[in-house]
């Protein structure tokens, strides 16, 4: 009996041992694979599109969070929670997209949903090019094939992690993914701006998160500088949102001041349409649903965003039923004052190929 108990006692500590090393050796990898991506990095623009925009002609821009291609009705995300209206509370599931046809399905409905605007101008978030959660699915390729000539077009990563082995039931993965900028006038030049981040330990497991400034000629020599923004979600008490609308406000205040027009478009993670309660719903109001309003931005700006139709994004944590989720208005646009609004909508796609909805507006040039 001693033997045997000896023999078992052994065997438990050597899977300690073992157990303890796999962990160190993980923390160790994640903590190498590290790397912020620089600030101010130019981008390479291609295309071919050669001609400047003109003032008092009508644009039109749609901005689109494609999340990945992994969102489809049937899909939930492990880092997404909520709580029903009864108080039972609910927690996505799944780490990755569900199969590689499914990503397949949902980045060529996007595709076609955006192709069918005929936009002069589209902002594309959440655009996997390399990525476990997608099936290494390139949705950059795709779009541009989609999408096809006449557009001047830059793209810039994102974030990259390290391999994410969360949840335990469906690894995240590894993950290059960023945001896209089409435009049918000519972009002389694209940046990527980094945004303020988590500088704890939460960085090697949260999202790097950046914004795109673009700059396209007007007539008359100044500019329409045109910004793709996607913003942290998952960030308890907003504070590094508060920075990184610190950081939007201080570049397009400082654009403004030189006379150029400036269109802000993208996944703001905040509720921009004064929308909370509005949409049908057996879900409470969440509790990331910050607010972001006019008196929050630089002066000389405005939200531009609608609630009437839609929401533009659903709660994640339980699959989608129309009246069900909780709806809310995260995706729109900031102008400033010398941009003048024709119209702006909400496109309802029934939630069929993300979780959030696209946005069109069109703005004339005062």
């Amino acid at each position: 009996m001693k033997k045997a108990l000896k023999i078992i006692g052994i065997t438990l500590l050597v899977i300690v041992i073992v157990a303890v090393l796999a962990v160190g050796g993980y923390v160790i990898y994640v903590v190498a694979e590290y790397d912020r991506i620089p600030d101010n990095q130019k981008l390479d623009v291609e295309g071919g599109a050669d001609s400047g925009l003109g003032t008092g002609v009508e644009y039109t821009a749609v901005t689109y969070n494609i999340g990945f291609g992994a969102y489809t009705p049937d899909f939930t995300f492990f880092m997404d929670s909520g709580v029903m209206s009864d108080g039972t509370e609910v927690t996505g599931k799944l780490g990755k997209a569900i199969d590689k046809e499914h990503v397949l399905g949902a980045i060529n409905g996007a595709s076609g949903i955006l192709k069918a605007q005929n936009a002069d101008f589209i902002l594309v978030q959440e655009v996997d090019t390399d990525a476990d959660r997608s099936y290494h699915v390139n949705e950059l390729g795709m779009l541009n094939k989609a999408l096809g000539e006449g557009y001047d077009r830059a793209f810039a990563v994102n974030f990259h992690s390290a391999y994410l082995m969360y949840p335990l039931n469906d690894f995240h993965g590894k993950t290059t993914a960023g945001i896209v900028t089409y435009s049918r006038y000519n972009i002389t030049e694209s940046v990527r701006r980094s945004y303020p981040v988590d500088d704890g330990l939460a960085k090697f497991f949260d999202l790097d998160r950046c914004f795109m400034l673009n700059r396209i000629p007007v007539e008359g020599g100044r500019e329409l500088v045109l910004i793709n923004s996607h913003m942290s979600a998952y960030d308890e008490g907003g504070a590094i949102r508060e920075q990184q609308l610190r950081l939007l406000n201080e570049v397009i205040a400082e654009e403004y001041g030189k006379g150029n027009y400036v269109v802000v478009g993208g996944d703001f993670n905040h509720e921009l349409a004064d929308s909370l309660g509005t949409f049908p719903s057996e879900q409470q109001t969440p509790e990331w649903a910050y607010p972001l309003t006019d008196d929050m931005l630089a002066e000389g700006f405005r939200i531009v965003a609608t609630k009437e139709g839609t929401g533009t994004c659903r709660a994640a944590e339980i699959p989608y039923e129309k009246g069900v989720n909780y709806l809310t208005v995260p995706d729109g646009f900031i102008v400033s004052d010398n941009v003048e609004t024709i119209s702006i909508e909400n496109i309802d796609t029934g939630f069929a190929f993300s979780d959030h909805n696209p946005v069109k507006f069109t703005f004339k040039l005062k």
